[in-house]
């Protein structure tokens, strides 16, 4: 299987996964989950490009820029991760838990959100004793087809 192939369906593997997650088994994703999806769509996107390019030069450029692509998820998946293990708050002010803005039932009612959210520092753990949450194997992925990409984007020959 040609590499930018490879990448490619390994890149659309991972946020499908994770969309198949919150069907099969009902798990619910916090902001970060979600913004850890969007460069493995780019990385796909680039990798079905390069699979297409007819100049050597090219396709190899776009898998080295797949594997950067994938690398960010990686970096998004480190903030998730330590934001999971307390390490440092979250920026994204959706991963905050929701809280009560007034002290009346109707003011906590109005305040609550349409559908209810995941706050970031909840772990989500797929494989009982595991202690590897969804954003640690995402880490973990994103490393590993990440480097994949670089090493055959860069591999002589």
């Amino acid at each position: 299987m040609p590499p930018a192939l490879a990448v490619t369906l390994l890149a659309a593997a991972a946020p499908l996964f994770a969309r198949g997650s919150e069907s099969l088994w009902g798990i619910a994703p916090c902001e970060l989950c979600m913004w850890q999806r969007w460069p493995y769509w780019v990385a796909a996107a680039l990798g079905l490009v390069a699979c297409f390019s007819p100049n050597r030069r090219l396709r190899r450029g776009l898998l080295a820029l797949a594997g950067v692509a994938v690398l960010a998820s990686a970096a998004v998946a480190v903030l998730h991760v330590g934001v999971e293990q307390g390490w440092w708050p979250s920026p994204l002010p959706g991963c905050q838990a929701p809280r009560a803005a007034g002290t009346s039932v109707q003011d906590m009612l109005s305040a609550m959100p349409l559908r209810p959210n995941k706050p970031c520092d909840a772990p989500t753990y797929l494989i009982p004793f595991l202690p590897l949450s969804m954003a640690a194997m995402n880490l973990i992925y994103a490393l590993a087809l990440g480097g994949f990409a670089l090493a055959r984007a860069l591999r002589k020959g």
